[in-house]
């Protein structure tokens, strides 16, 4: 499965600055749709106040999709990779 990977930076009520990557099916182009699943990701987190647009969020690349993302990805819609400032 190919899967794009979408280049994500919020900044927290702290200052600091998550970094993840959205993944989702190649074919999901809408960046709206992109971002719903980011907001989902931080709602997880505690963290629905923060935005989420073309500023924070935008596509990398495609890539070949890990068993890991496929299977969230066929439970949620998506995957997150946790780079920096996640926890």
């Amino acid at each position: 499965m190919k899967v794009a990977v979408w280049d994500t930076y919020v900044t927290k009520t702290d200052g600091k600055v998550m970094h993840f990557d959205i993944i989702a099916p190649e074919e999901i182009k809408d960046p709206a749709t992109i971002y719903t699943f980011g907001k989902a990701y931080l709602l997880g987190k505690n963290l629905e106040n923060l935005a989420i647009s073309s500023k924070e969020c935008v596509f990398c690349h495609i890539e070949e999709a890990l068993p890991e993302m496929v299977s969230a990805i066929q439970q949620q819609g998506y995957y997150i990779i946790e780079m920096q400032n996640c926890a």
